[in-house]
């Protein structure tokens, strides 16, 4: 049986099926505010405001404004420059419920992720497909970024998924899957590795 998720009214007896395999989805209303946000993070760079983390650096390069061009090549570049945990991989069932929270954290319509992003979260949960992500690299007040790093660049076809018990280079198992590499849009990058899910 497939559970219905809504970000805001889940409990620990919902997150213990979801972390034991349980397939899930979010509710509509959680895609109405996605894609609600993800329309107004188009609407801001069609317009040519500067926002933070849509069309600029991050940190010290904050009033740095990134050319249309270059806004995909941005986010991708902070997945990777933030890929850097070590250690032995988590446990399957710890990756399952970050990608499980970060589809709740999405869910609640803040975020500016379009629902392909929603998808390829949710196809990994259906497809018992794990990215390996190093035990250690969290940086704590600003999110979990290593650990989130890694989820996504797995996404991106970057690191290593375990697909079912067998651990594959991360292109070849989003073939294997039927899944194109994740191409970051607008703030994308940033919204997915800002967060606590590890």
């Amino acid at each position: 049986m497939t559970l219905t998720l809504n970000p805001t009214a889940i409990d620990l007896a919902t997150l213990r099926q979801l972390w034991q395999g349980a397939p899930a989805r979010l509710d509509a209303a959680s895609l109405t505010r996605i894609r609600a946000s993800a329309a107004s993070v188009e609407r801001i760079v069609a317009g040519g405001e500067t926002v933070y983390g849509v069309n600029t650096g991050f940190g010290l390069l904050a009033n740095t404004r990134i050319p249309p061009d270059r806004l995909a090549e941005l986010q991708r570049n902070l997945i990777l420059s933030h890929s850097c945990g070590l250690g032995d991989a988590l446990p399957r069932h710890v990756v399952r419920l970050m990608i499980v929270l970060k589809l709740l954290g999405l869910g609640r319509g803040y975020s500016g992720v379009r629902p392909l992003v929603i998808d390829a979260l949710a196809s990994l949960l259906d497809r018992d497909a794990m990215p390996l992500i190093p035990a250690q690299g969290s940086v704590g007040a600003s999110g979990d970024l290593a650990p989130l790093a890694h989820l996504i660049a797995a996404m991106m076809g970057e690191g290593r998924i375990d697909v079912a018990g067998t651990i594959l280079p991360a292109k070849d198992a989003l073939d294997q899957l039927g899944m194109k590499p994740l191409e970051l849009g607008p703030k994308e990058g940033l919204a997915l590795i800002n967060g606590t899910q590890a």
